[in-house]
């Protein structure tokens, strides 16, 4: 996990990004970062077409305020941002400070994606391979899902090693996520690592989508409780994951905390919210 000192400027995000694969269709922007303002419908239909057309290359960054921390403190993670084909709001502090900025972003986070994109693809035959989590995690997370979607393809899973892959190693994983053809690549190795391993991989994976979706592997499978539907739809997740995992998540929600309150004070200053702008 990477560690930042209050000396480290803050950067100007998208400027330093390299030029996208494809621009955001329409994105909302919170201090240079980008948030699409696609709601789920367009966001399935995005990727509908997207695999309708075989192209390769794609992914979709699930953007809460810990990552929008590390996008304006690190070059190469508000690259992944900048340049991602979507950009969704994961989490309600990326709500609360798009107020600030003057939009009303709907959040799209991960696990969701998930659920609806395996529902979704099940009469398109879309093919999903999960690539991450502790050992057994995906292979349970797969079997869970395909109770409850019975049409759900997936075509392949696995999980890494805890350590650096030799480059050997890396190409046999690579040629073994190419091999089943994959629709989508779900990647669950943890924020800012799941992020550099898609830029390493975005032109040697054959895949028309890869998505970083952190915790999603342990709630869809068990291994870590998800949070109540009430309190998820409350925007109350941040609070079930900090009673259930202080230590893990004491320091990652000071960095959204940051965020969040440096967001609000810039966007207040700049009276950016009376450029009210509701979602698409």
């Amino acid at each position: 996990m990477q560690k930042h000192t209050r000396s480290e400027a803050v950067i100007e995000p998208c400027a330093q990004a390299a030029v996208p694969v494809m621009p955001h269709p329409e994105a909302d922007r919170i201090m240079g970062l980008p948030i699409s303002r696609q709601n789920p419908v367009q966001v399935l239909k995005t990727m509908e077409e997207t695999i309708a057309r075989h192209e390769c290359g794609r992914y979709i960054s699930i953007t809460n305020t810990e990552s929008m921390y590390h996008g304006l403190r690190d070059e190469k993670h508000a690259a992944h941002i900048c340049n991602a084909n979507l950009s969704l709001c994961d989490g309600i502090g990326v709500v609360v400070a798009g107020y600030a900025w003057g939009h009303r972003i709907e959040r799209y986070n991960g696990p969701v994606l998930l659920l609806d994109a395996s529902d979704y693809g099940q009469s398109r035959q879309w093919r999903h391979f999960f690539y991450g989590g502790k050992e057994g995690v995906a292979n349970e997370m797969a079997r869970r899902l395909k109770e409850r979607y019975p049409g759900l393809l997936v075509c392949g899973t696995y999980c890494p090693p805890f350590r650096e892959l030799s480059p050997e190693e890396d190409q046999q994983v690579v040629d073994m996520i190419n091999a089943p053809k994959p629709d989508i690549v779900w990647v669950a190795l943890g924020l800012v690592k799941q992020e550099r391993w898609i830029q390493d991989h975005l032109q040697r994976v054959s895949a028309p989508w890869m998505i970083g979706v952190g915790a999603a592997f342990d709630y869809h499978s068990g291994a870590v409780p998800w949070a109540p539907p009430l309190m998820r739809r409350l925007g109350l997740e941040w609070v079930f994951r900090l009673l259930l995992q202080p230590r893990l998540r004491a320091r990652r929600y000071w960095w959204s905390l940051v965020f969040v309150l440096e967001a609000m004070w810039r966007g207040l200053v700049r009276l950016q919210f009376l450029r009210r702008r509701g979602p698409a």
